[in-house]
This record gives C-alpha cells, sequence and structure tokens, in this order.
C-alpha cells in the first residue's frame, strides 16, 4: 500500500479539528508565557514542551506553568 492510498484513507473531517484546537493551544500558551515572562521553571524549558508535547503541553502550561500572583 502506497503512502497516497494511506492518506486517503484517513477520516479528515476527524483530524483538521484536532490540528486547529492543537494549533489554538499553542498559539495562546507561547502568547501568554511571551507576556508573562514569570513561570515555574525556566521560560525555554516551557517553550519547548508547549511545541513538541503535542495538546497536553500547552495544557500543561496553563494549570502548573504559571505563576499565580
Amino acid at each position: 500500500m502506497s503512502i497516497t492510498e494511506q492518506l486517503a484513507e484517513i477520516p479528515w473531517g476527524l483530524v483538521w479539528p484536532l490540528i486547529a484546537i492543537q494549533f489554538v493551544l499553542m498559539t495562546a500558551a507561547l502568547i501568554d508565557l511571551n507576556k508573562k515572562r514569570s513561570t515555574n521553571g525556566p521560560i525555554i524549558l516551557w517553550v519547548f514542551i508547549i511545541i513538541f508535547i503535542n495538546t497536553i503541553g500547552p495544557i500543561l502550561y496553563f494549570t502548573v506553568g504559571r505563576r499565580h500572583s
């Protein structure tokens, strides 16, 4: 089975909303991280967590990473 045949079998109607949610969460977390400058842990670590750990990374940042004043 070729790659194009495998891609044709993917239910894109279900995948695109998940990609959009991931992108919105990641963008919101990175914007908030840029504004706060006060986190629980190093900022560069949170950048990598937000970008490379899909969906869970931004959620972790909002629940654990933000330092509440």
